[in-house]
């Protein structure tokens, strides 16, 4: 079909500008692994990220700011100032709310990438 055949050239084109790119791998090796593409790890998607820690959350919180925090740093953020950590801007209260739809997806990609 027309589709098999336009995947077929498009893949063939793929594999023709990937022999094309200049070899980066020392000459003097023959290890099959090293020549190999190492697989890259995803990047989780950037709403999973604490501002504060910019690691995944595990317990996300929303704050008067609209913005979404790990709950440990930004109760110890809220300790000492009533700003948000994202505007500067002064928060309207310090209530802090599950985000249960966030905490959802973060473990649902954690289990689709492990």
């Amino acid at each position: 079909t027309a589709c098999e055949a336009e995947a077929a050239a498009a893949a063939a084109e793929a594999a023709a500008s990937y022999n094309e790119a200049p070899a980066r791998l020392d000459q003097g090796s023959s290890s099959s692994a090293a020549e190999a593409p190492v697989p890259r790890e995803e990047e989780p998607p950037h709403d999973f990220t604490c501002p504060i820690t910019t690691e995944v959350m595990s317990d996300p919180v929303m704050a008067a700011d609209g913005h979404s925090y790990e709950r440990k740093q930004i109760e110890r953020w809220l300790a000492t100032k009533s700003t948000s950590p994202m505007t500067g801007e002064a928060l309207e209260h310090i209530f802090l709310f599950p985000n249960h739809a966030l905490r959802g997806r973060i473990r649902e990609w954690q289990e689709a990438h492990r």
